[in-house]
């Protein structure tokens, strides 16, 4: 086995991680709703696989993308916002449905699309550059789409402690680890090693990521059933028309082959396990608001398999020399 043929069978194998994944989540509920626990940790180890394969000398030029980060921004925090507020239109008035599809849809994802944007053959430079302002940027404007789109009231419900959490424990101290390595490995034979071994663990942790968070939340669904069915369309629905949109707007910005992908993969994939703890902490409504979000998880883990295929085989191929 090498590298290259894990790669090939990537999408394989992270198919079979979701079905084992639902499986055992059934099968087994009280073991798999341990596994909760692990998420975090997971995507900690996951991330640095992903940041230990960046230069991160090419991190000073990524920045200077102002053209991606102004599709980006524009993508992110005016077109979705839009695309979310007409879809939510075919939602009936129900709150709790509505703070968790808002929740999701609202806020871009800050940490495993930097692995999808790689598998996808995306610029993964420019996407992990701009998770700083992603998330700062959501931060802000969160609470105020919740304001505009259920009033006042609904903004009250954001905290910024999950946020905070997450975004340190899944982005900076996988970042600062991986970059102690590699410098590591300029000086000698233990961090070159420990780099290079990190090469080969983005497919199995993205494979064993599918499995915890699916087996661990999947068995909550059915009690929400009457809800979850209602969100499940418009999810589907956002993921087929948000990656030809990104598309237009890439090249209205006259974006390149991976910043286009990469525009893609960040106005497609949202941020379910940072706004997660939000959900669970709410009083009453919290159950709902947490099923509605682990079922655009699953519908959006789904979805991405098929993006990392489709996105550089047909909706953006390699550009010809």
């Amino acid at each position: 086995m090498t590298r290259d043929n894990l790669e090939s069978q990537q999408v394989w194998i992270y198919m079979a991680a979701l079905f084992l994944a639902v499986a055992f989540g059934f099968i087994m509920p009280g073991y798999a709703d341990r596994l909760g626990a692990l998420i975090s940790i997971i995507i900690a180890f996951l991330m640095y696989s992903m940041f230990s394969q960046i230069p991160f000398t090419s991190l000073k030029k990524a920045f200077g993308n102002r053209k991606f980060i102004k599709a980006l921004l524009m993508t992110n925090f005016i077109i979705v916002p839009i695309v979310v507020w007409l879809l939510s239109q075919f939602l009936p008035d129900n709150p709790a449905l509505l703070i968790g599809f808002y929740l999701v849809l609202l806020t871009p994802c800050i940490d495993y699309v930097i692995v999808f944007t790689s598998l996808g053959k995306g610029d993964e430079n420019l996407v992990l550059t701009s998770t700083p302002l992603l998330f700062v940027a959501q931060m802000v404007l969160l609470p105020l789409y919740l304001w505009l789109f259920m009033g006042k009231d609904a903004s009250g419900i954001v905290e910024v402690t999950p946020f905070l959490e997450a975004f340190f424990g899944l982005i900076v101290l996988p970042l600062v680890v991986a970059l102690l390595f590699q410098l590591a490995a300029k000086r000698g034979n233990f961090g070159k090693k420990v780099v290079e071994g990190s090469a080969w663990m983005p497919v199995p942790f993205m494979a064993l990521t599918l499995f915890i968070v699916v087996a661990s939340q999947v068995i909550k669904l059915p009690d929400y059933g009457n809800q979850v069915i209602k969100v499940i369309p418009l999810y589907i629905v956002f993921m087929a028309v948000m990656p030809v949109i990104a598309r237009y707007i890439a090249v209205w910005f006259h974006l390149g082959t991976g910043p286009s992908r990469a525009l893609i993969f960040s106005s497609t994939t949202r941020n379910s396990l940072v706004v997660l703890p939000l959900a669970l902490s709410l009083p009453e409504i919290g159950n709902v608001v947490a099923a509605v979000i682990i079922t655009q998880t699953i519908i959006e883990l789904i979805s991405e398999l098929v993006y990392i295929r489709v996105v550089p085989a047909k909706l953006l191929k390699d550009e010809k020399t």
